[in-house]
């Protein structure tokens, strides 16, 4: 069995950006500009954001971030996504997800330059990425198909099941991995929550992605030998040997799985560090087109 450690592959697609930031600086060519705006104090988005703003200063980029509190309005924020439309300054911006209640999600990604949607999630660079054009992928499935990439995993003709429909993982993963491409080429099924005879369809699944947001979902009797594991969730799990009260666990229980796999991601370490690693390629990506 083989780990897919993803901080490890993320630091080398870090590095390699790196390269590429000094060969701009020494052609005296502007350095990406990534903002972030973060509404209100949710932990786990503070600690995203801030993992992001960190991995920006280790490549060379610059990055700005934008925070508001919990209670601005709908229109404040649609305001401050204009100005970063408008500014040409910033190649790519983000809205940390999720927003307060107050805030129509689908309205504020609406609003985001597709030209600066670096989180991929614009209905114009979604319908862009369904029909195999250029464009920004989604981070997370992005990573998760550099990771099979990076590995050597062979996916043409291969089974693969995605467990969750979800439109930043679920379904972009579906389709990027049904696309004739190197970590591609596959046969995919999409289950859920309320897929009927779950089991027998992972059981003959070459490839899982599991995304379905339970905890531990995923058990080692629901899959088959030599499977590889892709494990996209995350959840603080309540555990009194921790020294603060909790570990962290995705959607895969580790323990059973990982005795019948081939491959497999940890969590964390796995998805997680690759997310953020190709957010950064995809604003210098928005970048090199913006010169062009």
């Amino acid at each position: 069995m083989t780990i897919l450690d993803g901080k490890k592959v993320s630091n080398d697609i870090k590095d390699e950006i790196a390269e590429h930031v000094q060969s701009m600086i020494s052609k005296g060519e502007k350095v990406p500009h990534l903002a972030a705006i973060l509404v209100g104090s949710d932990g786990a988005s503070m600690t995203y954001v801030n993992a992001k703003v960190k991995a920006c200063e280790r490549i060379g980029f610059n990055s700005t971030l934008i925070e508001l509190p919990d209670y601005t309005s709908e229109a404040e924020l649609l305001e401050k996504i204009s100005d970063l439309n408008t500014n040409k300054d910033i190649d790519g911006f983000i809205v940390q997800l999720p927003l307060p209640d107050q805030i129509d999600e689908q309205k504020v990604l609406m609003a985001i330059d597709p030209d600066k949607d670096v989180d991929g999630f614009h209905p114009t660079n979604v319908g862009r990425m369904a029909l195999d054009l250029p464009t920004f992928l989604p981070a997370t499935p992005y990573g998760i198909m550099e990771l099979l990439e990076r590995y050597q995993i062979e996916t043409s003709g291969k089974n693969v099941v995605v467990l969750g429909r979800s439109h930043i993982v679920g379904r972009p993963m579906s389709i990027l991995m049904s696309q004739k491409r190197k970590a591609g080429d596959a046969t995919v099924t999409v289950v859920h929550s309320r897929s009927k005879n779950l089991e027998e369809i992972t059981k003959e699944a070459d490839i899982i992605v599991a995304a379905i947001g339970i905890s531990e979902f995923l058990t080692g009797d629901m899959v088959k030998e030599d499977v590889v594991i892709i494990d996209v969730g995350i959840t603080r799990v309540p555990d009194a040997t921790k020294k603060n009260g909790y570990r962290l666990a995705g959607d895969v229980h580790f323990e059973s799985v990982s005795q019948k796999a081939s491959f497999i991601t940890p969590v964390p370490g796995g998805v997680g560090p690759m997310t953020i690693a190709m957010l950064l390629k995809n604003t210098l990506l928005a970048r090199e087109r913006h010169i062009k």
